[in-house]
């Protein structure tokens, strides 16, 4: 039995090199495929188009032992994927009588007759191990050939991590050695070069191996090593943890699936304190990402979108007068609409983001990604004025880091109440 050491994936869909679709399916496939030890070289998108399918997998499997497909498997013309590896490996499409049955149940289930076409996703390769599908009506395949395992899954992410996860998952656990684990730890406060010149020397390891990835006002190490067991590579990831955390602690939130709003989330609840927040240019977002933390009704009370000068007077009680003077974006605007949020609530933090968010509306004196974000307590008010003018064509890119900036304004302050 042939060991499985290295692995690529191909996605196939003309869809996602539209754009139309995002391929989130070759990311978790890394992820695991990694958790299982395999070493993933490639990842490949390819259109609905037989000759170029057979190549992408021609060419993979003269790089690697594995080989997975996702889409390509449904019932019309352009699910090409098996009839692509019949084409290649020379293997006759051949109906498989226990796929037939399976696309009977599939659609008696969803109350429907199949039609002719449905029929199609009962035909593999001759000589193809099934991969059973309980969520939908495409089967995928397992298939050797000159070396290479073959294993096709359905594009639809709920059935090809199901699918996956039981047949494809035991399988590579016998054929690989050892397991390949990362560590990822969080860090805000700190741009990417400033950090890495940090740890230069760390970067430069090869085992464990540690990667900078930068994104919207956060940045993160991700530490890599390969051991026998998952026990033996944490005793190798943990020392060079230590050390990273010694230089740089104090932008440290957070480690693997943390983020800045459940890191917040989690101080408030063990201090048993609450948040408001007030926000004009990020429009909910702040409050949205609050929320999609499950557990967040313990310590958020509520958010206001205060878009307009008048809602701003309204609601927050910014004094008119401020905003002639001022300015909606300005340091006193943003002070105001923490305190006016955090009396309105009755919450232990007021939390507000104001600024100019573009393409347009910026001025010499407040050009785009001009941003201010201010925080009201028990122990007062203060504003930070963030300069986000390098992403002045990203309205979305100043939008994430004027909340991630926010949150860890409120995270650093929540951490330094926690240490008093």
């Amino acid at each position: 039995m042939q060991k499985i050491s290295n692995g690529e994936i191909v996605a196939i869909g003309t869809e996602i090199l539209l754009g139309d679709l995002v391929d989130t399916n070759s990311a978790w496939l890394s992820q695991r495929l990694a958790a299982l030890g395999v070493n993933v070289y490639r990842h490949t998108a390819v259109g609905d188009n037989r000759e170029r399918i057979v190549a992408a997998l021609q060419e993979a499997a003269t790089r690697s032992d594995l080989v997975v497909t996702t889409g390509g498997l449904g019932p019309t013309p352009d699910d090409l994927t098996h009839e692509c590896l019949s084409l290649l490996t020379g293997r006759p499409l051949v109906e498989y009588p226990e796929a037939r049955r399976h696309v009977d149940e599939m659609f008696r289930r969803f109350g429907r007759k199949p039609t002719p076409s449905n029929y199609k996703q009962a035909l593999f390769p001759e000589g193809a191990r099934l991969i059973p599908n309980p969520l939908g009506t495409a089967m995928g395949a397992l298939l050797e050939y000159g070396g290479t395992l073959f294993a096709t899954f359905p594009g639809v992410p709920g059935e090809m991590r199901t699918m996956f996860e039981e047949t494809l998952a035991p399988l590579i656990r016998e054929r690989t050695e050892g397991t390949i684990v990362s560590r990822t730890l969080w860090f805000a406060g700190i741009g990417e070069s400033a950090l890495a010149e940090r740890v230069q020397d760390l970067l430069d390891s090869r085992d464990p191996t540690v990667a900078p990835l930068a994104g919207e006002g956060k940045v993160r190490l991700r530490i890599t090593t390969r051991a026998a067991t998952p026990e033996e590579a944490q005793e190798k990831i943990a020392p060079v943890e230590r050390e990273i955390l010694s230089r740089l602690g104090r932008y440290f939130f957070g480690e693997d699936d943390e983020t800045l709003e459940s890191a917040v989330g989690r101080l408030l609840k063990e201090r048993g304190e609450t948040l408001a927040v007030a926000e004009s240019c990020t429009g909910g977002l702040l409050a949205k990402r609050l929320t999609d933390v499950p557990g967040s009704s313990a310590y958020f009370k509520e958010g206001i979108v205060a878009y307009s000068n008048e809602a701003k007077e309204r609601l927050l009680g910014v004094p008119r007068k401020m905003l002639a003077e001022h300015g909606a974006v300005s340091e006193p605007v943003a002070r105001r609409m923490a305190e006016g949020v955090r009396e309105l609530s009755g919450a232990d933090y007021g939390l507000s983001v104001t600024g100019i968010a573009g393409p347009g509306g910026g001025t010499a004196e407040k050009p785009v990604g001009l941003v201010w974000v201010g925080m009201a307590s028990r122990e007062g008010t203060e504003a930070v004025r963030l300069d986000l003018s390098a992403w002045a064509r990203s309205r979305s890119s100043i939008r994430e880091r004027s909340v991630n900036m926010a949150f860890d304004l409120l995270r650093r302050a929540l951490k330094k109440a926690k240490e008093a």
